[in-house]
Formats: structure tokens, sequence, C-alpha cells
């Protein structure tokens, strides 16, 4: 199966635990997460009224993500959590008051089962969806640091190679928002290698408040960096295998390097803000 095929969407395998858990040492210094890593819906909550072609897109999923955080956990003997459940359905990567954390419309595609969802219903898939993910990784941080080991967070996600009719340059962007220790020497080893346009804190920017890092890496003062690669590059198995190998090799000198795991608190841009503007 390809690293961009879709899941049934009544894979039974799915319940009754919406997270995927790769054991992996936690010498290894590196905790890898999907965010984003299916596109299934549990068979109770249907289709959410859309055509399964809309499961395909990047708004259900993130393409190729996956496959690479499997082969990178492996080749570096890592553990990894990946979420089993749609964005579509909550997204983990939002804080709990984010007005996106449950999409009515996403990329043009009106989401006919959100449309209706009140708060009720919000704290339901909060409580079986992203907490059981939120916990597993807040679980995998904690026996990390007791074992005196303390890991760098990095997560992996995909982009489209067109955004609302503009092609986007780059190969693959890091992400980060104000602790760069790990960020900048990833990015200066990936514009190192041959032909490769790398954005720093492109597509998107990395201080996102309530998001995955900023809950688990920033709060924590853990090193962090946020990977997102073009998803056409990694739709296949043999371009996902590519890309991990890539990271692998970038990734492991640097989580040797005990002064960059060290928790240190380096604040936040998204914070910043706010106190900027009153909030």
């Amino acid at each position: 199966m390809s690293a961009s095929a879709a899941l049934k969407l009544d894979d039974p395998s799915l319940e009754p635990h919406p997270v995927e858990i790769i054991p992996g040492s936690l010498e290894s210094g590196i905790l890898i997460l999907c965010d984003h890593a299916s596109n299934a819906v549990p068979p109770d909550l249907g289709d959410l009224g859309l055509p399964e072609s809309e499961f395909e897109r990047h708004i259900a999923y993130d393409i190729g993500a996956a496959a690479v955080t499997r082969s990178l956990a492996r080749r570096l003997n890592a553990p990894a959590i990946l979420t089993q459940f749609s964005r579509l359905i909550i997204d983990p990567n939002r804080g709990r008051d984010d007005p996106t954390l449950v999409m009515r419309l996403s990329d043009g595609a009106v989401v006919p089962g959100n449309a209706r969802v009140d708060e009720a219903e919000v704290r339901r898939r909060i409580a079986r969806f992203y907490d059981p993910y939120d916990d597993a990784i807040a679980d995998a941080i904690h026996k990390a640091m007791a074992a005196g080991h303390p890991p760098v967070i990095v997560t992996v996600h995909s982009f489209t190679p067109i955004w609302r009719g503009w092609a986007r340059p780059w190969h693959v962007g890091i992400l980060w928002d104000a602790d760069d220790r790990f960020a900048k020497p990833l990015l200066e080893g990936l514009e190192a290698e041959d032909g490769l346009v790398v954005g720093d804190n492109e597509p998107y920017d990395g201080a996102l408040a309530g998001d995955t890092v900023d809950r688990h890496a920033t709060i924590r003062g853990l090193a962090n960096a946020l990977i997102e690669i073009r998803q056409d590059l990694i739709a296949s198995d043999e371009g996902a295998e590519e890309w991990a190998e890539r990271f692998a090799r970038l990734l492991k000198p640097l989580a040797d390097r005990q002064e960059l795991r060290a928790p240190r608190i380096f604040g936040t841009r998204t914070r910043d803000r706010l106190r900027q503007h009153g909030g």
C-alpha cells in the first residue's frame, strides 16, 4: 500500500484506542509525533457527510507523514506516537479553545458532519480522541525525563505543493517558536543538501498558541522542531523512505548532544504578541 493510500473509514482496528504508540529507546533522546497521521473516521461518526474522495485530500490528514514517522522511528530506535483519527473529527494540533479545533469548512470543503457540532459534542470528541493523544505524549515525556533522558520533540507534518493557486517553492520547512537550538542546526543541515529549497518557518510560522509543540515542548523547555515536507515528495513509499533516511542522518548527531536537549525555558512568541496587544 502506498504512503498516501486512504484507510477504510470503517476499519474496526481504530477502536477502542485512537492512538498508535511505537516503542523505542529512551536513550535515543528523541520523541517523534505525528498529529495528522490518519484519515480514518470510526463507524459511528460515519463519513461526516463527505464523499470518500475528500478523505484522500490534505484536509483529512497529512499525506505521507505517517510513513515518514514510522520509518524514522525505526531508523533511530526512537519512540513515536501517531493519531489514528482524521483531523476532520478534531485537530490535536490545535489548542482546546482554537476556533479551528473542529473544522466546519476546510480548504473549500464544507464538512456537514461538523456544521452543527455543539459544545457538548466537542467535549465528547476531546475526551475520545484529543485527550488520549495528549495523555500518551505526556506519559512518554514523563518516562523519558524520569529516566534522565529529556527528549527532543520532533513532529512530522506535510504540506500541499499548491496553495490557493500558488506553487510553493519549498521541498521542506522547519518550524519553530522561540527555541531555535535544535531547529537552526537542522535547517543548516538541510540547506547543505544538494538541490533542496528549505523554508525557515515556512510554509507556516511555528509559533501557534496551544499547538502540540507549545503545550508539550515549549511549556517544559524541551528542544523541538516541527518538520513540514511537501506532500508530493512523500506520497509514495519510496519517497517517504528517502526523507526518513535523510532526517535520521541529520537528527541523530544533534540528539546525541546533551547540551541541546537540556530543558531550558525560552518563552514563546505567541504569548509575547498577546501581551503586546493587552491579551
